[in-house]
């Protein structure tokens, strides 16, 4: 028990909490994990059996560190038997224990998100479709929002709302091709992520004596992030609760970004509903951040009406102001950013992997990337390409995968002419059509053509059985075959090894140490997960690597690194010092998300989560011009900048001629020494120099309007005069209560109060508006 002195009493009180359904509301930087770990360790020192015990995280990263902060507080074999995981590792674990009520094999394939584009891809084509009309993207996209809602492809043909739609878009066959993806991903032995949960529902709803199972089993569960469960999720939940109702659930409604993946944040705000004896408890002091960037964060998220109420606080130091920075282009965006980085690093002594910068969109990511080049900042792109997703790190897997599970069509179809052995698309082609007349899988007519109507050389014939065999003789070893053992036979008697040796280019060889590095990891996966009783076979590595997400897989190598991320995938992580970007409306908020209250209020709530991942200093910055779609366009500062109480903001860089792209050589000192002396090293600030002042010229030779010298940004509420643009001067003091005023986005209106610097206007188009005077484009009438 003296490990609850540990805890502030909020979070004790949540920990200590042992029967019955529980919410904890917490807030940012509040401690929510430590308060599910401490919980899970409370519960085990109480005598519950970590057996019965499910603990759903929302990254397999954070289940691991879990794990290890319980086994250091209770012991490392209890922790070990705890059911902890993501919703989708628990699942797919439980549907192997039952494969045989759900017709699957145990070793059924877990297809990603490019294996079963892959295979929409081929259907598209099979059935005679428009690829253009019938992007894959947008099938996809609609099958897993489907399944996200519990809806079957036969449930799915029935609806005459959704067939409607599918019309009305000229897209009639959507749920022929459902239907097709699905009989196809059955008959290959296959789910892909959405089926993990779909399946699990039907398993639990089909079969009483499983759901009965597992109510026994889980008689406590805990969820975390539950405000980002979606309908399948929290109908899982529910099941397996209704047993014993010990369910405990963590999150935060002010961080319900994900309804594009079918996140429903009325699974938090209804939990009252469903369990209405449940206690609430609330973590409300931030640990994370400063006092202004926490006051910062609560002035935005008060703007949205639909929330759980709560008052967040820290007693950590005041800190910086939020810096709000204006640039004239992205591209200038991309540069200061950089440059801050580069300055920020020697004055603070910090490191790059110190620094965040946060955008709604990966496009936005080219500018910043090159001016962090320029400038030899490292930097990774987090949600790129993963080490799992890399060519030769998939044929690999797919060798695997094929001997765990013939079946696997994408598997087969990717490996079997690599390396090449004269198999080629047309022979392809010909099994493809024999399988498909048949209703049997690939693998099956691979090793009986004949049998399948398949006419083939005898040439061709002879090399396909080569392959059938080498792929027996690896499945034949599977469960007696440690897995890192198995793997590098495979890697050596499929050819991949020689393949890659042989290639001695910089790519070749950066491609033979991946393999190297794969196999590292099954060594190293195999240690870890070993046990007297039991050996870690190949399939125990798939079932593992199938689930990984982008937090899982970043290696040593981009550990010291700037970090550029879309807001999306910061969610979770902390930095010291974070760079939101693209703060421009249309933009952020985005153009497709405004039309509606609860559309605006989640990208509310994504601003809220971008500025609340910094601990010490938060800078925003927007262009008042970007390219978009080949196109200069002029942009205006985003609303949400706006919305942030004046007093923790900094504008000291909105409000001035010179950029700090643009100082001169007497407005700068680096620092630098030589000779015993101080020198000032303006060579790249001259670079940047030239560059506005190229761009200037051209913009000026093909007609658009540019600042025609360097200056931070296009002034404010511009005026026409004598053929020249130049700032018109508002009088902030004229803007006072009853006067008529007009702005250039939302018309004429009426001031009703100034406060702080801030106006409320009363709109008779748009409504109330609040707008900072610093920022809003107002003339007094």
């Amino acid at each position: 028990m003296e490990y609850l002195k540990e805890l502030n009493d909020p979070q004790r009180a949540a920990a200590s909490h042992l029967e019955g359904p529980m919410m904890v509301i917490a807030g940012a930087g509040s401690g929510k994990t430590r308060v599910l770990t401490y919980r899970i360790a409370h519960l085990i020192d109480n005598g519950v059996d970590p057996f019965n015990i499910l603990a759903l995280t929302f990254t397999n990263k954070a289940a691991k560190e879990m794990k290890e902060r319980i086994a250091n507080m209770i012991g490392g074999h209890e922790a070990r038997n705890i059911w902890m995981g993501t919703f989708h590792s628990i699942f797919a674990r439980i549907l192997r224990s039952e494969y045989d009520k759900i017709g699957y094999p145990s070793n059924f394939t877990i297809y990603d998100t490019q294996d079963s584009k892959s295979l929409l891809k081929t259907i598209i084509k099979e059935m005679g479709l428009d690829d253009k009309l019938y992007k894959t993207n947008i099938v996809y996209g609609r099958i897993s929002s489907a399944k996200n809602n519990l809806i079957s492809p036969q449930a799915y043909l029935k609806n005459v709302e959704i067939v409607s739609e599918d019309q009305s878009n000229a897209r009639p066959k959507m749920g022929d091709i459902y239907l097709e993806y699905a009989k196809r991903c059955y008959r290959a032995g296959a789910m892909d992520f959405d089926d993990l949960l779909f399946i699990t529902n039907v398993l639990l709803k089909k079969h009483p004596d499983v759901l009965l199972k597992y109510q026994e089993k889980f008689k406590y569960i805990l969820v975390d992030e539950y405000q980002d469960t979606n309908y399948s999720q929290y109908l899982i939940v529910k099941r397996l609760a209704a047993r014993y109702e010990n369910l405990c659930v963590v999150g935060d409604d002010a961080q319900s970004i994900y309804a594009f993946r079918g996140a429903n944040i009325q699974n938090i705000l209804n939990f009252k509903r469903d369990y209405p004896d449940y206690k609430l408890y609330k973590l409300e002091q931030n640990y994370r951040s400063t006092q202004t960037i926490v006051d910062a964060a609560n002035s935005i998220i008060d703007n949205n009406r639909d929330q759980i109420k709560k008052d967040v606080w820290t007693s950590n130091p005041e800190g910086d102001k939020i810096r709000v920075v204006r640039t004239y282009s992205d591209n200038e965006e991309g540069k200061f950013v950089a440059n801050d980085i580069f300055e920020s690093k020697n004055n603070l002594q910090a490191s790059d992997n110190d620094f965040a910068i946060l955008y709604r969109t990966n496009a936005q990511s080219r500018s910043m990337e090159e001016a962090l080049r320029k400038l030899n900042i490292p930097y990774k792109i987090y949600g790129g390409l993963s080490f799992y997703q890399r060519k030769e790190i998939k044929d690999l897997l797919a060798y695997f995968r094929l001997a765990a599970n013939p079946k696997d069509e994408e598997a087969f179809k990717r490996i079997v002419n690599y390396p090449k052995r004269g198999i080629g698309n047309t022979t392809i082609d010909k099994l493809t059509i024999g399988a498909n007349n048949a209703g049997a899988s690939l693998w099956n007519a691979a090793c009986n053509p004949a049998e399948f109507g398949v006419q083939l050389s005898s040439g061709v014939f002879n090399k396909l059985q080569q392959f059938t065999l080498m792929m027996k003789s690896f499945a034949s070893k599977l469960d007696n075959t440690k897995a890192f053992e198995l793997a590098d036979e495979i890697a050596k008697v499929s050819g991949i090894y020689k393949e890659l040796y042989a290639d001695k280019t910089p790519e070749g060889v950066a491609r033979y140490e991946n393999i190297q590095e794969l196999l590292n990891g099954i060594q190293e996966f195999t240690d870890n997960e070993s046990t007297d009783e039991k050996i870690v076979t190949l399939p125990d590595f798939l079932i593992d690597v199938a689930l990984l997400t982008d937090a899982d897989n970043e290696s040593e190598e981009d550990k010291d690194k700037v970090t550029l991320m879309t807001i999306h995938s910061a969610k979770g992580l902390e930095f010291p010092y974070v760079y939101i970007v693209g703060l421009e409306e249309n933009l952020f908020p985005s153009q497709l998300s405004i039309s509606t209250r609860s559309e605006l209020e989640e990208e509310r709530r994504l601003f809220y989560v971008a500025v609340t991942r910094a601990e010490k200093k938060c800078t925003l910055s927007y262009a008042t011009s970007r390219y978009r779609w080949g196109q200069l366009s002029q942009c205006e500062p985003s609303r949400f900048i706006e919305e942030i109480d004046s007093r923790f903001l900094d504008t000291s860089l909105t409000n001035q001629e010179k950029s700090p792209m643009h100082l001169g050589d007497d407005d700068f000192d680096f620092g630098g020494f030589n000779g015993g002396q101080k020198k000032k090293q303006p060579t790249y600030l001259d670079k940047y120099k030239n560059q506005s002042q190229k761009y200037s010229k051209k913009s000026s030779s093909t007609g658009t309007s540019a600042p025609s010298k360097p200056n931070f940004g296009v002034p404010k509420n511009l005026k026409k005069v004598s053929g020249t643009t130049k700032a018109a001067k508002v009088d902030v003091s004229k803007v006072i209560p009853g006067v008529q005023v007009m702005h250039d986005r939302f018309g004429k209106g009426k001031v009703l109060t100034v406060e702080d610097g801030k106006a409320t206007v009363f709109f008779p188009s748009h409504g109330q508006k609040q707008l900072l005077l610093q920022f809003a484009k107002l003339e007094v009438l």
